[in-house]
């Protein structure tokens, strides 16, 4: 059974929506360790008063022991690998994947490369991903969702399904819709406005 929500969190003075435990020790994390306030460009070429480096929390040992607790509630318990694009997914996946196997929860992990390799191993895979893998793609951070839909698409090209999504925060709010379309479970351990923020800002 799931964890109750917590009680709303106070962050800045603003009311945060209620999360379960887990999810709220995982947002107080990302808050302290990950939002920056200022103006800033994002990728898209958007300005922004806010920035979010979610790999300050992936990068920690306690960040991510936290986010292994949140993304391990939502992993199928039938999967068996995640990994995405790098070096988006890179930190995330791996940290997960070893957490889960001191657990008891054997997953490989992997990363899909931007180009393909024309030497040794070649391809756009790296690590251990299989055919007849069931696969939760994962990322840090998503604001259009193009790289999840990359990495499912290279995922399904070796032969393995994609069982679910999960990133650590949806800053945009597209993607659910996004992975609608394609058939896959969509799982964001946070959104913007559980940081506080309206999607697209």
């Amino acid at each position: 059974m799931d964890d109750p929500p917590s009680h709303a969190t106070v962050h800045d003075g603003a009311t945060l929506p209620p999360l379960s435990p887990a999810l709220d020790a995982l947002r107080t994390h990302v808050l302290v360790h990950a939002v920056r306030h200022g103006d800033f460009v994002l990728k898209s070429g958007a300005r922004s008063a806010w920035f979010l480096d979610t790999k300050q929390t992936a990068c920690r040992p306690d960040g991510i022991v936290l986010l292994a607790d949140a993304a391990l509630a939502v992993v199928p318990d039938d999967a068996t690998a995640i990994g995405g694009l790098t070096m988006g997914a890179d930190a995330f996946a791996f940290g997960v994947a070893a957490i889960a196997a001191e657990r008891g929860r054997p997953l490989r992990s992997f990363s899909v490369r931007r180009e393909a390799k024309d030497h040794g191993v070649t391809g756009r895979i790296a690590g251990a991903l299989q055919a007849g893998d069931r696969v939760v793609v994962a990322e840090d951070t998503v604001t259009r969702g193009t790289s999840l839909m990359e990495a499912v698409d290279v995922v399904r090209q070796v032969g393995a399904e994609v069982v679910a999504i999960t990133v650590i925060v949806d800053r945009g709010g597209t993607c659910a819709a996004m992975a609608a379309e394609n058939g896959i479970p969509y799982h964001p351990l946070l959104t913007a406005p559980d940081l506080g923020f309206a999607y697209g800002t």
